[in-house]
């Protein structure tokens, strides 16, 4: 089968290069020292490697292998080159891989080394939206239909295998049997399943996959015999199945068509959702100091939810006082920040379904002795700090049983966390995720108490009354269903 086609900001910044940082620390993956790999890929196979309306490449093998030099400290050169004759180049070493939805076959490992199998897919049939003359493989294979395939792969094996040699249409690539199938030159395209659903997503109006699964395969990269890449790219591949990395880049790419209920989501047309974000809360919501783009696990989310819904977030940077008075007032269509669900907040919002449990804890100074939990802590005369008008500052009033006194408001997490790192309050009461991310960017000078002040549930939300709560809920269930949601919690929150 061929081949399926921004204190606060350098926190985050370290955060995202932390399980890089700790795998090598661990001396898991091997150092590249930098070096180029040259990568030949056809771009001619969505979803894997393609070129976009815009004439940038893309795709799921551009994401992954990025991702493994990112963790290999190698830098990947791409050569587009047509898909005939792409093995025996790789294998004389013209170049150093090749990836590009490459089936792994005895043949081919005779001339080339493939890496470990990244994922497994199966040879459907491809035939027009409408049509009636066949419903099945069998059917087809019964009649006197034609089918189109990309010439020298598994794909063409397959169709010889359902239909004969004389009923087989060889194309030069896959994109080229497409067209052909929707303007009724052929009647039938034998390709992977994922490449298929990628056609079909872009074309969904002109073509459909059939059920039939023809032949079941294993995909992997290819490299020339007794490459030295071979190893530490199975090796990153390993580490990104067990991070969660390599989910995250399959939801991207290969996302589901239904919710986990078997309805089909719902299409928003393009719409434009404007989300209220204060871009100071990592690991939800930062701006990268680099790119001054805003990053973490809110954007992740509702730009996987808009892909899912066909919709278009808009972020809009926005401080958190009076962030969700201006929701309810129907300045932005939503907010994502990391908001715990209330019902005093419950009057003037809707809130989305709870996406994270969190647990407000006390961070204190790594050598603090003079007490050792929240009890000790409250029976002192110790200050804590606290961002302002937060579920946190609430829950600091609580435990201090209203003295007011007692807690000084920041505002933003952030300057709270030096305050206490240069010894100017004694406390900061946050919520466990955020916390984790703080710790491990000053581990040498803070940490959490153990004890469990508050558990909340935190969610998105809305204007009362908002057509995009259903919606949003749909999509987040999906999401939870197919693992991608699990895949941006291991990217932002890890393992804490």
């Amino acid at each position: 089968m061929r081949t399926i086609r921004r204190t606060v900001v350098l926190f985050m910044l370290l955060l995202m290069a932390l399980p890089l940082a700790a795998v090598v620390a661990d001396g898991h993956l091997p150092d590249l020292g930098g070096r180029t790999v040259v990568v030949a890929v056809d771009n001619a196979y969505i979803p894997f490697s393609f070129i976009d309306e815009d004439g940038e490449a893309m795709g799921w093998d551009y994401d992954v292998l990025g991702e493994i030099c990112a963790r290999l400290n190698c830098v990947t050169e791409w050569i587009e080159t047509g898909w005939e004759g792409l093995i025996v180049a790789v294998s004389r070493g013209e170049y150093d891989v090749s990836a590009g939805g490459i089936t792994i076959t005895d043949e081919r490992a005779e001339i080339v080394d493939f890496s470990d199998g990244y994922i497994s897919t199966i040879q459907r049939l491809m035939v027009r939206l409408d049509e009636a003359r066949f419903a099945s493989a069998s059917e087809f294979a019964a009649g006197d239909f034609v089918i189109g395939v990309q010439v020298a792969t598994t794909n063409y094996i397959a169709a010889v295998d359902l239909v004969g040699e004389d009923r087989v249409v060889p194309f030069d690539s896959f994109g080229f049997a497409v067209q052909a199938l929707i303007a009724g030159d052929i009647d039938g395209v034998v390709m992977d399943d994922v490449a298929g659903q990628g056609y079909v997503g872009v074309n969904s109006g002109d073509i459909k996959l059939l059920d039939d699964e023809l032949v079941s395969d294993e995909l992997g990269f290819i490299f020339a015999k007794d490459s030295e890449l071979v190893e530490p790219f199975n090796m990153a591949l390993a580490s990104m199945r067990e991070d969660g990395a390599l989910d995250a880049i399959n939801a991207k790419w290969f996302p589901p068509a239904e919710a986990e209920d078997g309805m089909m989501l719902p299409d928003l047309g393009g719409r434009t959702v404007t989300v209220a974000v204060e871009n100071a809360y990592p690991p939800f919501n930062v701006l990268n100091e680099e790119t001054g783009e805003g990053e973490g696990w809110d954007y992740d989310t509702l730009g996987e939810i808009c892909a899912r819904l066909n919709c278009a977030p808009e972020y809009i940077e926005t401080s958190w006082e009076g962030l969700i008075v201006a929701v309810s007032n129907g300045e932005y269509d939503m907010a994502a920040d990391g908001i715990t669900i209330t019902e005093e907040r419950a009057q003037i919002v809707d809130y989305s379904d709870g996406y994270i449990d969190v647990i407000q804890r006390m961070m204190v100074r790594l050598e603090e002795d003079r007490f050792a939990n929240a009890a000790e802590f409250v029976a002192g005369d110790y200050v804590i700090g606290v961002q302002v008008a937060t579920t946190n500052y609430i829950a600091a009033s609580e435990l201090l049983g209203g003295d007011e006194e007692r807690i000084v408001g920041y505002g933003e997490f952030g300057l709270a966390v030096q305050a206490l790192i240069t010894g100017d309050i004694d406390a900061v009461v946050i919520d466990d995720v955020a916390g984790q991310g703080y710790v491990g960017l000053n581990a040498e000078k803070i940490k959490l108490l153990p004890d469990d002040l508050i558990k909340q549930q935190l969610g998105f939300i809305y204007p009362q009354g908002s057509e995009l709560v259903e919606p949003f809920n749909m999509a987040l269930a999906a999401m939870r269903e197919d693992g991608a949601l699990d895949a941006i919690n291991a990217k932002w929150l890890g393992d804490g």
